[in-house]
């Protein structure tokens, strides 16, 4: 078995969607888009240069998290192990699609602000989220769901990540 583990930055591009499985475990599954850009030094233009999707799945305390702070549109940062899915289309065509199995997601703080509350945080205070979002009790180290908003719109020349 391989282990291919990559950071990937780009949005959310439809509703995360939460499934429970016959053995009680719950996942969340979400499609994502990061758009490659690159400074067009002859024209000072950013010019895009191609667009990568990926279905995310989120298992275990992840799920809580996602379902409770992140939204279509919203900028990420996934973390995960990478599996290329084989499938044929219902028109027989072959295909492959990326896939990550996730152990972190976040919003991308450098195109949103956000607000986080840690797990231990929500049990000292007595704040809830509806039935569906409640986690069980963990160690509260990593234990952080953030409400992301989004930031100010860019202006017409983004800067670079590393600018």
């Amino acid at each position: 078995m391989y282990e291919a583990n990559a950071t990937v930055v780009g949005t959310i591009v439809n509703h995360p969607m939460k499934r429970e499985l016959p053995n009680g475990e719950q996942m969340l599954i979400f499609r994502m888009a990061s758009n490659s850009r690159r400074l067009d030094h002859n024209t000072g233009e950013w010019v895009d240069n191609g667009t990568l999707f990926l279905n995310v799945s989120c298992w275990r305390r992840l799920v809580a998290g996602v379902d409770a702070s992140l939204r279509r549109g919203d900028p990420i940062i996934a973390h995960g192990q990478l599996r290329s899915h084989e499938y044929r289309s219902r028109d027989g065509m072959e295909r492959r699609d990326l896939e990550m199995r996730a152990t972190a997601v976040g919003p991308d703080l450098g195109r949103c602000t956000a607000r986080v509350t840690r797990w231990s945080e929500m049990r000292n205070t007595g704040d809830r989220f509806s039935a569906e979002h409640q986690v069980p009790a963990g160690d509260g180290l990593g234990e952080n769901v953030a409400a992301a908003s989004t930031a100010p719109p860019r202006t017409t020349h983004p800067e670079h990540a590393d600018a």
